[in-house]
């Protein structure tokens, strides 16, 4: 498998993530020390989900996280460009979409809120990304990213740097299908933008006031932001 970048395609990324499907959320538990689920609880919270509010879930994977954002009430879909991972999460009672997040399947200004969960990375053109669920979402809507990030202790962000490439791929080779998936994970994170600059990239494509909220240490960072009202609406 090619290095990872962020000049990634398309469907070797969909093909890597259906070859991990079946073992992917125990993967990421035992990789997280269990932190996966406590994330997945923030982000719920973070969005601030109302009863009967329509949510998009894009790269939901498995539809773990889709799951856990319909504790609120709200209707959530799954959507997520890989087939293997839908498949994955067949038993969970929750609608499922296959789609591009570059070239999402819903019409203009249907959502309340969407939230994608590890994935903006894995988009090929992730600010296309960004502006592709702007559109999607309603004048006021909102939208929190729960992404991998840098850690803002310097002698732990050298150790985390350290632990990625090293660690994950050696777990992986126990629990996973793929393990080389897992060299992609730890490169792709440590090549991507920090939580200031993934704030202006999410400014500077259809949202605004975008703040984040560090969770343990920096590793992982919910960034939130609001789709702007049309002024002359």
């Amino acid at each position: 498998m090619a290095k990872a970048n962020l000049d990634k395609q398309p469907f070797d990324v969909a093909g890597m993530f259906d070859d991990v499907g079946e073992r992917y959320d125990i993967t990421n538990t035992v990789l997280s020390f269990g932190l996966d689920r406590r994330w997945r609880t923030k982000t719920r919270k973070r969005l601030d989900l109302k009863p009967g509010e329509r949510v998009l879930d894009l790269a939901a994977g498995t539809a773990v996280s889709t799951v856990e954002l319909a504790k609120s009430g709200a209707w959530v879909v799954a959507c997520d460009f890989s087939q293997g991972m839908l498949a994955a999460g067949r038993n969970r009672d929750v609608p499922k979409v296959a789609g591009d997040a570059m070239h999402l399947p819903f019409a203009d200004e249907v959502f309340d809120a969407v939230t994608i969960s590890y994935g903006l990375r894995n988009i090929h053109d992730f600010e296309a990304g960004l502006r592709e669920m702007a559109r999607v979402t309603k004048p006021g809507g909102r939208l929190t990213v729960n992404e991998f990030s840098t850690p803002i202790v310097p002698g732990f962000r050298t150790l985390y740097k350290e632990y990625l490439p090293l660690a994950l791929p050696r777990v992986a080779k126990v629990f996973s299908s793929n393990p080389e998936a897992y060299e992609y994970l730890a490169e792709s994170i440590r090549a991507w933008p920090d939580q200031e600059e993934l704030a202006a990239a999410i400014n500077r494509n259809g949202w605004e006031g975008a703040g984040w909220q560090d969770l343990t240490g920096g590793i992982v960072a919910l960034h939130s932001a609001t789709k702007p009202v049309n002024e002359a609406a």
